[in-house]
Order: C-alpha cells, then structure tokens, then sequence
C-alpha cells in the first residue's frame, strides 16, 4: 500500500477504506509517513469530508493508537461530558459534583485552555494544591469511593489525535467536521465512559459558528458514539455571549461554587439542570429526565451538591476556597458604559481574548497563567444600562489595560429598545 494512491483516491472523491484509514493513521504515529503526505490528504479530506463509515473507522485508527482506560472495575453506568471550548465555561465544575451527588459515577478526563477558551484543568489547579494526575487505579478507586474524579489526560491517550490536530492547525485543515468528529469522539471513547453528553457551541465565542454545521457535527459524533455501543447526547448551545458572569480560572471557580449552593447565574445553572438531568437519567439513577431533574434541583438545595464538590477537592489533595480571601489581585477596574440603552449583543470572543491577554489564558502553550486575573461582567445581553453605569470589572496585575478596557467597552453592543434575552439551548441531537 501506497501513501500517494491514498492522498489521490481522496482528491479524486472516493471513500477510503479501512485499511487504508489505519494505514495512514499508523503510519504517521510510527513516523514512517512524512507531514507533507498527512498534510496532503488532510486537505482532501476538508474539501471533499468523508462518510459515515469512513469517520467511523478514522475514529476507531485514532483510538487505537494508544492506551484506553478500562473502567470496568467502577461499578455502575459511567457518565462523562464534554464541551466544544467556549468563554466562561465552567460547566464540568457544576455538573460533575451535582451529577454525582445523586449517584451517577462521573469519570473525567479533561484538558488544558489554549486561546480565548478556558480548560478545566487549569481552573482545578487554581485551587491550592489540587492534584490533576491520578494514577488509572487511583481514578478507579476515587470513582466508586465518592462518585466522582477529575483528572487530566495521559499522553498515551490518542496519541495520533495530537499529531494530526498540531498538524491541522498549521495547514488550515481544522474546519472539517469528520476530522473534528473523529478527534473529539477517539479521546471520549478511550476515556471508558457508557454515557458522553456532548455540549456543541456555536456563536462567536465558539469553534462552530452556524446551527447547521453544529447539527451536522453533532449527528456525526451521535452515530460514531452509537457504532461503539456507547450513549451519546449532544445540546447545541448558545456561545454568542459568555457563559455566566465570570472568565477568568479562580473567578469561574467562585461562580461554580455559588452555582451549586443555589447563588449562581441562571444561564450556567439551567444548563447544568438539563445537561445533568439526561446523564442522571442514562446511569439509571431515574426512570424519567423529568424526576432526574427535580432530584438535581434537591442536591442543590440541600447542599448535597456543593458538598460533593469539597468531597472531589479533599480527595485529590486541594483546599477548598475561602471565597472571602481567593482572589489577589492589584487592581480592579470597572468598564462603564458611555451612553443608555439596552444591550444587545456581547462578543464573546472579544471577552474571552481580552481575558487571556490579562493573564488568564494562553496564546501558546508554554504560557503561564494568572490564576486570580480575568473579567466578571456586570451585565449581559437583554440587560438595561444607565449611563456610566458599570458593564464590567477587569481583574488584573497589570498596570497599563486601557487598551483591554476599550475592548470590553467595545464588545458591547447597546440597543436604544428592549432586548430579548437569548435561547441557551437551541437543539438537542440524541
């Protein structure tokens, strides 16, 4: 078998086989398949996408390019979700304790944030002490022990996935929703879980920007999910705007918190009800989403569920935060509006960068992060506005941000009528 035929009968709009698929995937990990080559076909694959059962089987050659975790010991149907990246988007923080305090074995491998979208890992680790690197048998143990582990991913986990995303990236070729499709759905189903509920974003601080390409891609990751025997729910979501009113790692910590005592931002606590409610229901906790959703409602209110959270922290060696004494920062400044009105749309993508360049984000890899910095807003969209009243407060350690200060002001965008308040969540794939 030739790389050259492989690349060609892409070009040309055929379907790959699987032989071929593992041929190439294979073959790149050894290193016996040059960049330019991957690089070629990569671009056939954008221009011409690929069928069912070819993104299939590219799934299945990416998984099996490394380890799976094997989490037959945890008893009981394991539950995992996963987020396409968004602003603010502290999701896995609320849900993970609120799911498990029912229950359900919440098993977690998540990453790091790069660009305008935070990771998990890093908002975690910006509470003191908390270890990230669990042996397999001591995630296991922690999973049927309290219900629930967070940790982050092996490198031996797809390893072909990382080579072919670094190599996407350079190339223009990450636009493709079989390659996106694969590469998420390989990493989710070498993490063990029967259950993965999939949050798809879509608007301007999102990977996708249109509905029809989120139902596309979600309907792919549903099927690939459905050819492994595993369960596979997918929410399209609203990420035009940030995701609750902070950005930022100890700051989105703090929300999570006031989230699961019952003081949290609607959009974040509604999403989490019903995310929550459809992986509660899938582990067998409950015979309808309508009881799995007044369950959840009960953990909060009870503090069942910002319990559980101390439980995940302790467990893996953190102290849980004074919210009173948590964040240290040298100034905070507050973004005033010049003008009244209704706001009527916030970039969610101009929010999510200038938080970045504040510190609480990477532009590459190698970047350290400040975990104390980032932005709370004070208002969101369908929201009304005084003149100079407050939109929102900049977190920092820097001296010189009045030019993060122009950005925020002008992510906002005001109306002189009403604004209606947007949909969260715009469809459900299952």
């Amino acid at each position: 078998m030739r790389m050259v035929d492989i690349i060609e009968k892409k070009r040309d709009n055929h379907a790959l086989n699987k032989k071929e698929i593992e041929f190439f995937v294979n073959g790149y990990v050894k290193g016996t398949i040059p960049d330019y080559q991957i690089s070629s076909l990569m671009m056939a694959i954008y221009f011409n996408s690929m069928n069912e059962e070819e993104t299939v089987h590219l799934t299945e050659a990416v998984l099996n390019s490394g380890e799976t975790i094997d989490l037959s010991e945890i008893e009981g149907v394991k539950v995992d979700k996963h987020s396409t990246g968004g602003v603010g988007d502290k999701t896995t923080l609320v849900l993970g304790p609120l799911v498990a305090s029912t229950g359900a074995k919440f098993a977690k491998l998540s990453g790091r944030g790069l660009g305008h979208t935070g990771g998990t890992l890093d908002k975690l680790e910006s509470i003191k002490g908390f270890n990230i690197a669990l042996s397999s048998n001591d995630f296991v143990k922690q999973v049927n022990d309290i219900n629930i582990a967070v940790a982050g991913q092996t490198k031996s986990l797809a390893p072909a996935d990382k080579l072919l995303y670094a190599l996407r990236d350079v190339t223009g070729t990450v636009p493709s929703i079989p390659l996106i499709a694969s590469s998420i759905m390989s990493k989710k189903l070498a993490s063990g879980a029967d259950v993965i509920v999939l949050d798809v974003k879509i608007g301007e601080g999102a990977f996708m920007k249109t509905l029809d390409d989120a139902r596309e891609l979600s309907r792919t990751m549903v099927k690939i999910g459905k050819a492994f025997g595993r369960k596979v729910v997918a929410f399209i979501t609203d990420m035009s705007e940030p995701l609750g009113y902070s950005v930022g790692n100890k700051l989105e910590v703090v929300e999570a918190i006031q989230t699961l005592q019952g003081n949290g931002p609607a959009d974040l606590h509604t999403l989490c009800l019903k995310i929550g409610s459809h992986l509660v229901h899938q582990a067998k906790i409950t015979e309808t989403l309508e009881e799995a959703e007044k369950m959840l409602k009960k953990k909060i209110s009870s503090l069942e569920a910002s319990d559980k959270f101390k439980s995940l922290i302790q467990a893996q060696d953190g102290e849980y935060p004074d919210l009173n004494d948590y964040i240290h920062v040298g100034n905070i400044v507050a973004v005033k509006s010049e003008k009244a009105g209704y706001v009527k749309s916030l970039n969610a993508l101009e929010i999510g960068l200038s938080a970045m360049r504040l510190g609480a984000g990477r532009a590459a890899k190698d970047d350290e992060i400040d975990a104390d910095v980032g932005i709370v807003l004070n208002k969101k969209v369908g929201d009304k506005v005084e003149e100079d009243e407050v939109l929102a407060y900049l977190y920092t350690n820097n001296k010189d941000i009045s030019d993060e200060v122009k950005t925020v002001l002008k992510a906002y965008t005001l109306s002189d009528t009403e604004v209606p308040k947007k949909e969260l969540i715009l469809d459900i794939i299952d």
